[in-house]
């Protein structure tokens, strides 16, 4: 729920940082358009990032 004009540029701003950071895109062969390294298993347990109020998440592993 939006509370304010505020409120709602916050919301779009972090949407539109997980929208061409992390999600994937199916025209993209579910890629996301800005390019991310590929993590190998070696580099550790796999970790969650909340995005966008924690209705997505990203995943990396740990260094």
């Amino acid at each position: 729920m939006i509370l304010n004009e505020k409120h709602l540029k916050r919301n779009l701003i972090k949407y539109f940082d997980y929208y061409h950071e992390a999600r994937t895109h199916l025209s993209l062969h579910r890629i996301s358009p800005l390019a991310r390294e590929v993590e190998s298993p070696d580099r550790g347990e796999v970790f969650s990032i909340p995005q966008v109020g924690g209705l997505h998440h990203l995943y990396r592993r740990a260094a």
